[in-house]
Parts: C-alpha cells; structure tokens; sequence
C-alpha cells in the first residue's frame, strides 16, 4: 500500500534498514539510543530495525559503554563476515581481482598480467573469470554471501537494457564492448550475482572519498595517472561521481600523437607511457624487456641518483616538464570546477607524486587564476596501488546498503538508480 508520498511500507522499512546499516557502517560501533539521533529514526523504529538486522545476521553486537547512572549500553557494528564483495581493476599493466568481507578486509587477491596480448577483450574476460573463481576458492567463501561483482574498466561505461554495460575504450581499442554480457554469460556465479561494471578513475574517486584522502569534501577532483591519465569529479550535483576525460584535454595544438589518435592531449604528455617513449626520443636509456611500472622505477634512479649520484639530465628534463604539464592540467580542474581537494593517485601518480608534488602544485598554482587555486589543496591519495579494486568492491556495497541489507536480486535497469542513490549517500561529512 502506497502513501500519499508514493512510498510503500516495504520502500520506509527498506530506507529505515539503509539509514541504521550506513551510520553503523560509517560510524559505528554505536548504540541503540546513539543511532536515533544519527538516523533520525524514533527509538521505536530503531530497535525494530535493530531486531531484524539481528535476525538477518548483518548486525551484531561489539561490547559496551557506561551510560549516565544507567545500565551499560550495548554497542553494535555491522557483521564484517555477513557478505563479500569482489572487485576488479582492469588496469593498464595488470587485472587485479580482489576478495572483500563487508568491512572491505582484503580476503583473497590474484593478478594476471597483460602481456603482448594487451587488451584483447576475450582475454580480459578470461582474466577476470578465473581470478574471481580463484579467490572464492581460496577463501572458501559461500555463493550466497556474495553480494556482487565491481569491475573497473578503462573507457566510457554505458548501461544499456540489452546488454548491461557496454564499454567504450578508443585508447584500448574497445568499441562498444558488451563487458558484462561477455562475463555473465560464461560465469560460473549464480545468475542472482549482480555485476557493477564503471570507469575505473571513478571506481578510484569513489574509494578516495569514502575512505581515503576525499573524506569529508563536498567538492574534490581524484586523478588518476597510470599508462593514461583520467580523472573522477565529485560535487553536490553529482555526489556519487562523475568520469571526466581529463587525459584527452588538448594541452598543444598540433601536438604529440596521444593513443586515442588525436593530437596534443594531455595523455600525450603526462601519462607514463608517453613520459617513458619521451625519455627515449630524447636519447634516454629504459630498460629493455621490462614493463611500464619498473622502467618508470629506473627512470626515476636515473633523474634522482642515490646520494653522491650524477642525475641524468634528460631523464630529470623529461620528468620536469611533465610535472608542468600536469599543474598545467590541473589548473583547468581548478578554474574549471573549484574544488576543495585535487588527490593523486594510480600507480604512476603515487610512484612519480613523492618526487614531483611540490612541483605540480607550483604549475598548478600558476596556471590558474588566483582565487580558486588559493583555496584547492593538491595531495597524494591514500588508499594506495589496490584504490580501484577497492572502490570497484564499493559499487556492490552501494547496491547492498540501497536494498537494505536484502541479499543480490537479479539486475536491471531497474535497480540502477537505486544503486546511484546509495552512492550519493556515501560517507558522512
């Protein structure tokens, strides 16, 4: 039965579940008489939802504090081994795949490299099967507490109703991929097990702001920089996150070729793949036959030699005039957006971010105008080299607090905005 608001006494017990389970979540070991005010919920209403909670496993009770002349009260979390959430981070040298309990305690983690076959859809796909059957055999986990499946991916992501997520990645040669009805239809899962399939940059926004370095802003910029450079945007209109193609802003007409096949974007410049071709057409030295991330590790030993060292000035060149261009870039989030926090992060970002930080925030500082970029703090993420695969086992987490705490139902695009509401309720401020 419908009220006069349109809700259903099903939709208010589902709310009233989402707002207990999130302010335990984010907040707690809290007691029954704290998770009123948190919630807004009457004491009545509390310990209703509190006793199905209980009932259903996802809550339980986490000691006691002394109450003013009263009996002690009791405190309750959210049941860490209640539900697993897997993500996965299709990244630019490797797919990780990682095992997750609801308190996002890493389980169980596998990765596959990319080798000479890169991209290669199929072998993607088979990269993110077997990792999943990996860790769920690893850990032993049950299907049923599997609350679903995050996946970050390069691209565009577009949720269609034929095909779910469609993927559209024109630097990794991906047009129009059907990602999710390539996984589902040769998953081992239970057709119940949902897939969230995003833009990895988002997936790491997401993470960042939840528990990272993003806490508590209302508008921040994430960036990351790995092979490529991209950027997630969060603001009061879009809270849950937005992909921006920052890495595809054109920073020199007629510039460098960026692998997306246009000229002069930032990509071209900033990112470490082109940052290491630069070093070499400048007549540097890369190892041979190593990947991206050690022949990063060797270029900044050749540009900043242990003590007593001679530096390698076109290795230090290179790295300083990207550092220029990426302030350079940054500057247009700053004019463009305002935000309160610019975080850096991807393995590039957080290897190159220690050396080249105070430099970045220099460029950043002067290439935009005066107001905004006084009040913009430019840091390092903090949630490390795993931040996607954490923020991808986020998505699933999302849907799971947007149920109310009710076990995976099949997908549709029906759920979607559900999914998009709880993100907006993310982390409290």
């Amino acid at each position: 039965m419908a009220g006069r608001s349109g809700r259903t006494v099903r939709d208010l017990r589902r709310g009233n579940r989402m707002a207990v389970l999130q302010r335990l979540y984010f907040d707690g070991p809290l007691s029954r008489f704290e998770l009123g005010p948190a919630t807004g919920l009457s004491s009545g209403s509390v310990s209703n939802v509190v006793a199905d909670l209980i009932a259903d496993g996802l809550v339980e009770e986490a000691g006691s504090v002394d109450s003013d002349g009263g009996r002690p009260r009791t405190l309750l979390r959210v049941a860490p081994h209640s539900g697993q959430m897997i993500g996965v981070d299709v990244g630019e040298t490797r797919v990780r795949v990682e095992l997750f309990d609801l308190a996002l305690t890493e389980l169980a983690r596998v990765e596959r490299p990319l080798t000479l076959q890169g991209y290669d859809v199929d072998v993607i796909a088979g990269h993110i099967r077997e990792g999943i059957a990996e860790v769920l055999t690893a850990e032993q986990a049950e299907p049923g507490r599997l609350l679903g499946v995050g996946v970050g991916v390069p691209g565009i992501v577009e949720h269609t109703p034929d095909h779910g997520a469609v993927v559209h990645g024109q630097t990794i040669g991906w047009t129009a991929v059907p990602l999710e009805r390539l996984l589902r239809s040769t998953s081992q899962l239970p057709d119940e097990v949902p897939y969230f399939i995003d833009n990895g940059a988002k997936t790491l926004g997401q993470a960042e702001m939840w528990f990272g370095a993003g806490r508590g802003a209302r508008n921040a910029v994430v960036v990351l920089f790995g092979s490529g450079v991209g950027a997630c945007l969060v603001t009061p209109e879009v809270e849950h996150g937005r992909a921006v193609e920052w890495g595809h802003l054109t920073v020199r007409v007629r510039g460098r070729r960026c692998r997306c096949g246009a000229p002069g974007c930032l990509e071209a410049y900033a990112g470490a793949e082109s940052l290491l071709a630069r070093w070499r057409e400048e007549g540097g030295r890369p190892p041979e036959g190593t990947d991206e991330e050690t022949a990063l590790t060797a270029m900044l030993a050749a540009a900043y030699p242990a003590e007593g060292g001679e530096a390698d000035p076109v290795a230090l060149g290179v790295l300083e005039e990207t550092a220029e261009y990426l302030g350079a870039g940054l500057s247009d989030l700053i004019n463009l957006f305002q935000p309160e926090r610019i975080l850096i992060g991807g393995w590039a970002g957080l290897q190159l971010g220690i050396r080249f930080l105070p430099a970045v925030r220099r460029h950043a500082a002067t290439y935009a105008l005066r107001h905004p970029a006084d009040k913009v703090t430019i840091e390092l993420g903090r949630l490390g080299p795993d931040a996607v695969t954490v923020g991808a086992a986020i998505l699933p987490l999302a849907d799971f607090f947007a149920s109310g705490g009710r076990r995976p139902e099949p997908v549709g695009e029906d759920r979607l905005p559900a999914w998009r509401a709880a993100l907006e309720e993310r982390s409290p401020r």
